[in-house]
């Protein structure tokens, strides 16, 4: 099944959602005392295909934010969109969006570095 650019961007802001309140769980639990560093979910495939940036489903992400990075993969930077630099915070987001975009098909995986 196609997903519709309607069904793209309500996956994407469900991912932010649910990464903005994992990251503000951790928040709450560990406080902003951790390295400094940065997080993002990286999306390759969905339903097993490749994403191309030409397909309805490459240009429907883009529309929704989600750029396309120097690996090839489309990447949701800090997707929690927290504004802290606590590493482990932003990690709880972005691994918190790439489940959403697993359970919608797509093949995601977090990642993360220090500062």
């Amino acid at each position: 099944m196609e997903l519709t650019a309607q069904q793209v961007e309500a996956i994407v802001q469900d991912a932010m959602i649910t990464a903005r309140e994992a990251a503000q769980r951790a928040l709450a639990q560990h406080g902003d005392a951790d390295a400094c560093g940065f997080a993002w979910v990286n999306i390759w495939e969905h339903n097993g295909k490749k994403i191309r940036a030409n397909s309805k489903l490459g240009k429907a992400l883009i529309a929704a934010g989600v750029r396309k990075d120097y690996t090839g993969a489309y990447c949701l930077w800090n997707p929690s969109k927290l504004g802290v630099q606590s590493m482990g915070i932003l990690e709880a987001g972005a691994y918190a969006a790439a489940e959403v975009f697993k359970l919608n098909g797509f093949t995601a995986y977090a990642g993360s570095r220090m500062d």
